[in-house]
């Protein structure tokens, strides 16, 4: 299954091809601040599941589907990103970070936005903004020193993800913070929609043409390894996120652009860039 959000902060799932709004069988209300609906939707499914809550009479069906969706969770308790973790990308950059020893940093969650949202130039004159296509990894239960061989027990789903990045000197999670430098969506596909997450194809255009294409085989600190490391640090909850990386293929964009993501059995975005 697929679980999105809507306009007016409600939360949907598509299962098979019928898209629901489950919101009025969940015990939160839209209004509700801060925006943790679907944080709190997640940690509830691993008791009731989601069967269960498409069983709810007040769910009801939408038709046709929605034209808008915003970022499926928009206050996750942790945005983890991990640096460098395809060999490819780091000769590019000439970079002698390694994800697997330089570990993980953070991302400031209002950076993170919506498949129907643009990406907003930051006022920075004369400086590059690049894009970096991800997969994302959606937590779903709270873990804190996991094991690797535990680390599946601990996905809820993937969703698509460009790390948009300012190249420059300043500290990474500045030039990474920016809001709209997280686009992510355009749902969470639960983790059994993925067959293998160690053999995904991820890949992205501007303007048409295809800039980066990649294998999760090939990450140096693989899915069961950032669990791992991420939960050696600091427990996991549900709803945080984790960037997995980029491949090689990283270039600037800028206003006007149209910028791609499709991630096989995950999703697919289709962005505009736009001025600040």
């Amino acid at each position: 299954m697929k679980l999105f959000r809507l306009d007016g902060n409600r939360i949907g799932v598509i299962a098979g091809d019928i898209w629901h709004d489950v919101t009025d069988a969940l015990d939160t209300s839209p209004a509700a601040w801060p925006p943790t609906q679907m944080v709190s939707f997640i940690a509830s499914l691993n008791e009731r599941g989601l069967d269960a809550v498409l069983a709810d009479p007040a769910v009801r069906q939408i038709a046709p589907a929605p034209e808008k969706l915003l970022t499926p969770i928009e206050w996750p308790n942790k945005l983890i990103c991990y640096p460098a973790n395809y060999q490819k990308h780091r000769e590019e950059m000439n970079s002698a970070n390694r994800a697997d020893k330089n570990r993980f940093f953070l991302k400031a969650n209002s950076s993170l936005s919506g498949p129907n949202d643009p990406i907003v130039m930051p006022t920075v004159e004369g400086r590059e903004v690049h894009h970096e296509c991800e997969l994302g990894i959606i937590i779903g239960k709270r873990g804190r020193h996991i094991a690797r061989e535990d680390y599946a027990d601990y996905i809820f789903g993937y969703t698509c993800l460009i790390d948009m990045v300012i190249r420059g000197p300043e500290e990474r999670v500045w030039r990474k913070s920016w809001d709209s430098f997280c686009p992510n969506g355009p749902w969470i596909a639960t983790a059994d929609e993925v067959p293998d997450v160690h053999a995904l194809d991820l890949r992205l255009w501007v303007n048409g043409e295809l800039r980066q294409s990649a294998n999760t085989r090939d990450l140096i600190l693989d899915i069961p390894g950032m669990i791992a490391m991420a939960s050696e640090a600091a427990t996991l909850m549900p709803g945080d996120i984790i960037a997995t990386g980029t491949p090689e293929g990283v270039g600037p964009v800028q206003a006007g652009d149209a910028v791609r993501i499709l991630v096989d059995h995950v999703g697919e975005m289709n962005l505009k860039v736009v001025a600040p």
